[in-house]
């Protein structure tokens, strides 16, 4: 049985394989651009919401796809069964350096595009979830050059949370969210031989919470 997962995951995965974000293939649908934003996946009240057969149509249509490659991703997405009590996930892997290029996330910092390696998690990973690798010793000592983030896009974020930002003039940064306001964000370096920093909101594109470190 197919779920509500599984059904958007295949959606993103066409938008990905032809370099676009959710907005980007809602778009080129002839759709409302945010149609397949995340906050519109489920319900005010928390109920899940499907895309219609017609949405799905659309979206073939504006790709070139059949209903066979829809169905083979989404079968792709259900071999990703229980093991042992967890399941096992594949995440999009990028390299610090590469993440401040453009056409790797959308606006909301979510993956698209082409470009990313994978990486094989032991343990299920949040939708929309990606990897990125550190590189240089801007993070030590909580993090080595070669070790590998697990991010979420999207996730709320608290004081105290370790936190990848990027900025509009394309800086990505691996710091601890001091202080969030309407007007400022604040950030502490986890490097005490780097500066803290603090940016304007007009001046950040996105922030990220790291779930987890590879090491």
């Amino acid at each position: 049985m197919l779920s509500h997962e599984q059904v958007w995951a295949a959606i993103d995965a066409l938008a990905a394989r032809h370099s676009l974000s959710a907005s980007g293939l809602a778009k080129r649908a002839g759709l409302d651009s945010t149609a397949f934003n995340k906050s519109k996946r489920s319900s005010a009240d928390g109920r899940p919401r499907w895309p219609s057969t017609e949405s799905l149509a659309k979206i073939m249509d504006a790709t070139g796809s059949t209903l066979d490659d829809l169905v083979a991703v989404l079968r792709r997405g259900q071999q990703r069964t229980a093991v042992r009590g967890f399941t096992p996930s594949a995440v999009p892997l990028l390299g610090f350096a590469q993440a401040g290029n453009g056409g790797f996330f959308d606006d909301a910092g979510f993956p698209v595009g082409q470009g990313w390696d994978v990486v094989d998690l032991p343990a299920a990973a949040p939708e929309g979830a990606y990897a990125l690798k550190v590189q240089g010793d801007s993070m030590l000592p909580l993090y080595r050059d070669g070790d590998v983030l697990i991010v979420q896009p999207g996730a709320t974020t608290r004081r105290g949370d370790r936190v990848v930002v990027r900025t509009v003039e394309g800086e990505v940064l691996a710091k601890v969210l001091a202080r969030r306001t309407a007007r400022t964000v604040e950030l502490h370096s986890l490097n005490p031989e780097h500066p803290n920093r603090s940016f304007a909101v007009s001046e950040v594109e996105w922030v990220a919470r790291i779930l987890w470190a590879s090491q």
